[in-house]
């Protein structure tokens, strides 16, 4: 069968499994931290991504999809894969300091400071008076995060510093991958990114990891296995073909959904506390996301039409 046209109206269907992805993704920050109590975090990332990039080979050689990169796209992919690595060494170290509910709303500013980067180094991505103000609601967030004194710490501090360092570097790396996109498949990209990481995850858990394995049960294998086959895996896979079939301005309408479930979560499972400093943060930043997207979908209406005309 052929697929369907790109950018049809989203079904029912596809919204709730949107929906379900973006929730899913929400709930890693609480997996990551589950995963943690038990494993140090650079071997809890080696095993993580050793176990995503087994599936996604698998998947790619069951679908026909090569792997295979073209003359010249090496260099670019082990750049890729080199952000991809310190900003998950970052997101891995900085769980073990801080909270999932903060780590699942500083992780979730990725968007903002793409936003940002994008003004400055993308050809056509601008910051409107509209894009400003969610701009402005984000970090207002984040700074709610970093003001949050009833469950702050010294390591709370170093742990969310952390954090907002990978999600700055998170955006860097999305931007870079914007460029790679355009002559490297995203499953290679998506491939290579986890398949370079792993030998560094390898060699930095001895050292850094005291020690690598602390406490294994059924439930911090569930956590490991929910993070490498659920949110990288699959999740990605799912994500695509709905991207390809949907366009990703239609999905992006569900992701203020990630750093809900991130906090809710973070509260029911690990029963963190969630004050009013977090729920606040939570507030403004989903609120500067719903703002950020309105935006871009007048400016794609606006390119649309102009199309047309």
């Amino acid at each position: 069968m052929e697929p369907p046209p790109i950018d049809q109206k989203l079904t029912v269907l596809a919204s709730a499994i949107a929906a379900s992805l973006c929730m899913l993704w929400g709930a890693n920050t609480v997996a990551i931290k589950f995963s943690l109590s038990g494993l140090g975090p650079f071997t809890a990332a080696a095993v993580r991504f050793g176990i995503s990039t087994l599936f996604l080979w698998a998947w790619a050689m069951m679908t026909g999809r090569s792997l295979r990169p073209a003359p010249g796209q090496l260099r670019p992919l082990l750049v890729n894969s080199l952000l991809f690595t310190v900003q998950l060494s970052l997101v891995y170290v900085g769980f073990t300091m801080t909270n999932a509910s903060r780590g699942a709303l500083l992780t979730n500013l990725q968007p903002f400071f793409l936003l940002f980067l994008a003004h400055f180094f993308l050809a056509g991505d601008r910051i409107t008076p509209l894009k400003l103000i969610g701009l402005v609601l984000g970090f207002s967030g984040a700074a709610c995060v970093f003001l949050d004194r009833q469950a702050g710490s010294g390591s709370f501090m170093a742990g969310d510093l952390l954090l907002l360092g990978s999600t700055v570097i998170w955006a860097g790396s999305a931007a870079y991958t914007k460029h790679l996109v355009k002559s490297i498949s995203s499953v290679q990209i998506v491939f290579y990114q986890l398949l370079f990481s792993i030998p560094l995850f390898v060699l930095g858990a001895p050292v850094w990891d005291t020690p690598m394995v602390f406490r294994v049960n059924l439930e911090i294998v569930a956590a490991i296995l929910f993070q490498a086959l659920i949110t990288t895996a699959f999740a990605f896979v799912a994500w695509t073909r709905l991207m390809q079939i949907f366009g990703a301005v239609a999905l992006h309408s569900f992701v203020f959904l990630i750093p809900v479930s991130g906090v809710l979560l973070a509260g029911m499972v690990l029963d963190e506390p969630i004050t009013v400093m977090i729920v606040l943060a939570l507030v403004l930043i989903v609120g500067g996301i719903f703002i950020v997207q309105i935006g871009q979908r007048r400016e794609m209406a606006a390119l649309l039409y102009k199309r047309s005309g």
